[in-house]
C-alpha cells in the first residue's frame, strides 16, 4: 500500500489500498461507493481483477481502511522491517515499541532484541517510522518491506478454496447419489426404500447437507447475509438466499412435515449442497486463472536480483537492494542481473536488454554506457557505477506504470458498473416475484416448484462475469504489452488508441536515427574520397556541430593531419588550414560569399536535396573539390512499421520542425499522407488540433519539444530511449524505442477492445437469455425447467469462460 503526491496540493494524496474479499462486480460497487462517501475522498476507482482500490483526497489512510471494513471487506496491512541500532536490554525494546505504536497508522509493532529488528504493520510511512525510532534515541533503517501481494493472496485464495472444494464434494457426493441416483435409476430408488428408508435418506442428507453449508459454504453467509441486512446485497446473498432456501424447505419436510400443505413434502437437500460446491469451483477457477492473469508483474519483480555485489572501502561486500545508494560501483558477472540503473564505469560485455525493451538482440556495451536494472549481463565482467536506484530505476518505473494501467477503468466499464450495481437487487425481485407467480399459478405442488424456480433465478443470475469481463482483460493486455515493450501508463489508453484514426510522428529521433550521418560523398574530377576526408575531418574535429561530428565519423580509423586556425560561420560553415592549404566547408551560400564556384554540382545537389539530405560543398584554396551530403537516416524498423500501420487502414501524418524539402522527401519515401514542417514546438501541437478534426490522433515523439503535441494528442506516446519529459506527457511508452512496438500497441489495443466485448457479450447475453429460462417462461409450452443445480453449473462457467477467453490475449504476437 502506497502513498504519494498526486498534484500540486500538498494534502491531496493518492492512496493505493488491497482490498481482499470481494467476489464480484457488485462487491467493487460497494467498496466503490463506501470509500467515496468518506470526508476528504474525491475519487475511488476499485478493480476487481487486481483486487486493488486507488483513492484521490485528503482523507487518512485508516479512515478508508474503516469504511472497508465496515462493508465486511478486509484490507490486508502491509509489515515493513526496520533494522534497529542501539537496543541492549528488554527497556529498549519496549521504547521502540511504544514509539513505533504511537505513529499514526500503526496497527501493530513487534521489536526482537536479538535480532535486532522490528516487524511495523498498519499504513504508516517508513520515514515517520525511522523518525519515531530515532526520537526514542535509537538508530534506525529500513531493512525490507514485505507486504503480501496480488499474487500471494490469489495464491493463498485459491489453496484455502481448492480445500473447502474438496471437503465440499465429498460430503455433497452421498446426497447427490442417494437423492439423483434414485431418479436416473429406479432400481436404485427401491434398493434404498427397501433397505434404510426414505426417512434415514432424508436425515443422512440433512447431516451432510449442514456440514456443506456450515463449513465450505459459511462463507456464503457470514458476507451475504449482513450485506442482505444492510440493503446492499451482493452475489454471496444470492447464493446464501438460494441454498439457504433449499436447505430451510428440506428441512421443513424431513422433520415437521405436518406443517406443509398436503403434495408438497420433498427435500431439495442435494440442491443446496451442489449449489454451494459448484459455485467453489466457479470460485477456485476463477482465482486460478485471476493469478495467471496477473503474472506480468511478478515477472517483472522478478527481474531484479536480491543482492549486489557492491565494492565499499576496499572490499566487496553483498548487499540488499535496499542499501544501495547513487555513486556505488557494483561488480557484475556473467550471467547475472544488472541489479540498478546506471554506466559502464570498466570493462565490456554483450547484454540482453529483451526483458525490458522487447528487443531481441543483445546489446554491446563498453566503457560509459548505459545500463538497465533487470537485464542481463551475458558475457564479459563489468564494474557499473549505480546512477538510479530503488523506486527510480527504470524497472520499478515499468512496474509503476503496469500496477496503475492494470487498475484503471475503461470508459466502457463505466456502464457495466452502473448496471452491476443495481443488477443484484434487480434479480433479488425477479426471485421473490418468480416463487410468488408460481406459488399462485403453477402446478401442484406448487409451493416446492415456487421454491425451486426462485433458487435457480438467484443462482443463475451471478454477476461475476460482468464484473471480471473488462478489468481481466486490461489486466492481461497490459502485462502482455510490458512483455512487448509496450507500457500503458494509464488504462484508458488501451480504450484511447483503439479508437485512432489518425496517426501523427515527430520526425527526428522518431522515424530518423535523431542524429545526421555522411550519406554522400562526390569529389571533383582528379580527387578522391580517401585523399580529402582526412582533410576535411581535420577542419571539423575543431567543432561541435551535429554536422561535423557525422564528417568525423565518417572518418573513423584514418589518420588526421593537424588543423590551424580554425574559424567558423556559425550556420553558414569552417574553414582552417590544413598541409599548407586553406580547407572550407559550408552551405551554398558560404561558398558564393567565398566566390568558389559550385555550378558543377548544382545537378547533383539538387538530386540530394530532393532525396531529403542536406548538401554541403567543401574548396581547397579556393576551389571546389566535394560534394557532401549529410542526412538524418531513417531507423531501419521505420519503413516496416509505417507498412504495419498502413496495412491497419489508419491515415499517417509527419509533423516536424525541419525544413519542408526534407521533410516531404523523408515522407514521399515512407509513404506518409501528410506533412507538416517547419513547425515550432507550440506550432506542432496547433497542427494536432487540426489533424484531429480528421478522427481520434495518437502522436508519436522523443523530445522536450514534443511534450505539448504529447499532451495534445488522443493519445500521446513516446519512445522509451526519449526524454523523461516526453514520456511523462506521454499515455503510452515504447521502452526500445522501436517504432514497430506502434503497431504493436495498437494492434494490442484493439485486440483487448475486441476480448473486453467478446465477454460482455456472454456475460449479458447469459443473464438476459437464461434468468428467464430459470423463471420458468418455457414451462408452459416445453415443459422445460432449469434446476438450482444446473443453474450453479452454468454460472461458474460463465465466469470461467470470461477469464479464459481473457487469457488468449497473452498469446498476442509482436510485429518484428
Amino acid at each position: 500500500m502506497t502513498a504519494h503526491p498526486k498534484d500540486l496540493t500538498p494534502k491531496t494524496l493518492t492512496v493505493d489500498l488491497p482490498i481482499a474479499g470481494m467476489t464480484c462486480a457488485g462487491c467493487a460497487g460497494r467498496v466503490e461507493r463506501a470509500l467515496k462517501a468518506v470526508p476528504g475522498v474525491t475519487a475511488a476507482r476499485v478493480n476487481l481483477a487486481t483486487e486493488r482500490a486507488e483513492v484521490e483526497g485528503s482523507a487518512a489512510p485508516e479512515a478508508l481502511i474503516g469504511a472497508v471494513e465496515r462493508m465486511g471487506y478486509r484490507v490486508p496491512a502491509p509489515a515493513q522491517e526496520l533494522a534497529i541500532e542501539g537496543m541492549t536490554c528488554a527497556s529498549c525494546v519496549a521504547r521502540v515499541e511504544r514509539a513505533l505504536r504511537a505513529v499514526p497508522g500503526v496497527t501493530g509493532a513487534t521489536v526482537n532484541l536479538a535480532t535486532e529488528s522490528a516487524r511495523v504493520e498498519g499504513v504508516a510511512d517508513s520515514a515517520a517510522l525511522i523518525a519515531a525510532v530515532q526520537g526514542a534515541g535509537y538508530a534506525a533503517r529500513l531493512a525490507s518491506a514485505t507486504v503480501e501481494s496480488p499474487a500471494q493472496r490469489q495464491a493463498q485464495e485459491a489453496k484455502g478454496l481448492a480445500r473447502d472444494l474438496t471437503l465440499a464434494a465429498l460430503l455433497t457426493l452421498p446426497v447427490f447419489v442417494l437423492e439423483m441416483g434414485g431418479h436416473m435409476v429406479p432400481a436404485f430408488h427401491h434398493w434404498v426404500m427397501a433397505t434404510i428408508g426414505q426417512g434415514t435418506s432424508w436425515l443422512i442428507q440433512f447431516l451432510l447437507t449442514t456440514l456443506v453449508l456450515a463449513g465450505p459454504g459459511r462463507r456464503f453467509f457470514a458476507r451475504g447475509i449482513p450485506a442482505l441486512l444492510k440493503g446492499a446485497p451482493d452475489m454471496s446473498s444470492l447464493v446464501a438466499v438460494g441454498s439457504g432456501a433449499a436447505w430451510g424447505y428440506s428441512t421443513l419436510a424431513t422433520f415437521l412435515p405436518g406443517l406443509m400443505p398436503p403434495g408438497t413434502v420433498a427435500v431439495y437437500f442435494e440442491a443446496a449442497a451442489m449449489i454451494v460446491t459448484l459455485i467453489l469451483l466457479g470460485r477456485l477457477l476463477e482465482a486460478r486463472a485471476k493469478g495467471r492473469s496477473s503474472q506480468a508483474i511478478a515477472r517483472l519483480v522478478a527481474l531484479q536480483p536480491a543482492v549486489a555485489h557492491v565494492r565499499r572501502e576496499g572490499r566487496v561486500v553483498d548487499l540488499p537492494m535496499a542499501e544501495l545508494r547513487p555513486g556505488d560501483l557494483l561488480e557484475l558477472r556473467p550471467g547475472e542481473r544488472v541489479p540498478v540503473d546506471g554506466r559502464v564505469a570498466e570493462g565490456a560485455s554483450w547484454i540482453d536488454e529483451s526483458m525490458v525493451t522487447g528487443e531481441p538482440l543483445p546489446v554491446e556495451k563498453h566503457t560509459g554506457a548505459r545500463v538497465i536494472g533487470g537485464t542481463v549481463n551475458q558475457t564479459g565482467a563489468l564494474v557499473v557505477e549505480a546512477v538510479a536506484v530503488g523506486a527510480d530505476t527504470m524497472l520499478a518505473r515499468i512496474i509503476r506504470m503496469v500496477e496503475a494501467a492494470q487498475g484503471g477503468k475503461l470508459p466502457i466499464q463505466a456502464l457495466v458498473d452502473r448496471v452491476t450495481l443495481w443488477f443484484v437487487p434487480m434479480v433479488m425481485a425477479l426471485a421473490a416475484l418468480t416463487f410468488l407467480v408460481w406459488l399462485a399459478f403453477g402446478p401442484a405442488p406448487a409451493l416446492p416448484m415456487a421454491l425451486v424456480n426462485g433458487v435457480a433465478v438467484l443462482i443463475i443470475a451471478c454477476p461475476c462475469a460482468m464484473g471480471l469481463a473488462t478489468p481481466v482483460s486490461i489486466l492481461v493486455g497490459t502485462g502482455r504489452g510490458a512483455e512487448l515493450g509496450v507500457l500503458f501508463r494509464k488504462g484508458e489508453a488501451l480504450q484511447a488508441l483503439h479508437d485512432v484514426k489518425v496517426v501523427a510522428f515527430d520526425k527526428t529521433g522518431t522515424l530518423t536515427e535523431g542524429r545526421p550521418v555522411l550519406t554522400s560523398f562526390h569529389p571533383a574530377p582528379g580527387e578522391t574520397r580517401e585523399a580529402l576526408l582526412p582533410l576535411l575531418a581535420a577542419v571539423e574535429a575543431q567543432s561541435e556541430h551535429p554536422v561535423a561530428r557525422a564528417i568525423v565519423a565518417a572518418a573513423e580509423g584514418m589518420a588526421l593531419p593537424p588543423a590551424e586556425g580554425f574559424l567558423a560561420s556559425p550556420g553558414h560553415g569552417v574553414s582552417a588550414r590544413v598541409g599548407g592549404a586553406e580547407i572550407a566547408l559550408g552551405s551554398a551560400r558560404e561558398m558564393d560569399r567565398r566566390g568558389v564556384d559550385i555550378a558543377a554540382f548544382a545537378a547533383e545537389a539538387e538530386r540530394l536535396a530532393d532525396r531529403g539530405e542536406t548538401p554541403l560543398y567543401a574548396a581547397r584554396d579556393g576551389k571546389a573539390v566535394a560534394l557532401l551530403a549529410v542526412a538524418d537516416r531513417v531507423k531501419d524498423t521505420t519503413p516496416a512499421a509505417i507498412a504495419a500501420l498502413k496495412a491497419m487502414g489508419l491515415r499517417l501524418a509527419m509533423i516536424s520542425g525541419d525544413n519542408a524539402r526534407t521533410a516531404r522527401a523523408i515522407a514521399r519515401d515512407l509513404g506518409i499522407d501528410e506533412v507538416v514542417a517547419e513547425v515550432t514546438p507550440e506550432g506542432k501541437a496547433e497542427a494536432i488540433r487540426k489533424l484531429k478534426a480528421e478522427g481520434a490522433l495518437a502522436f508519436a515523439g522523443d523530445g522536450i519539444n514534443d511534450a505539448p503535441a504529447l499532451a495534445e494528442a488522443d493519445v500521446g506516446i513516446a519512445m522509451g530511449t526519449g526524454t523523461d519529459i516526453a514520456i511523462e506527457a506521454a499515455d503510452v511508452v515504447l521502452v526500445s524505442g522501436r517504432l514497430p512496438a506502434l503497431a504493436d500497441a495498437i494492434g494490442l489495443s484493439r485486440a483487448t477492445m475486441r476480448n473486453i466485448r467478446q465477454n460482455l457479450f456472454w456475460a449479458f447475453a447469459y443473464n438476459v437469455a437464461l434468468i428467464p429460462v430459470a423463471a420458468g417462461v418455457l414451462y408452459p409450452a416445453f415443459g422445460i425447467l432449469l434446476s438450482p443445480v444446473l443453474a450453479a453449473g452454468a454460472m461458474a462457467l460463465s465466469s470461467v469462460f470470461v477469464l479464459t477467453n481473457a487469457l488468449r490475449l497473452k498469446r498476442y504476437g509482436a510485429r518484428r
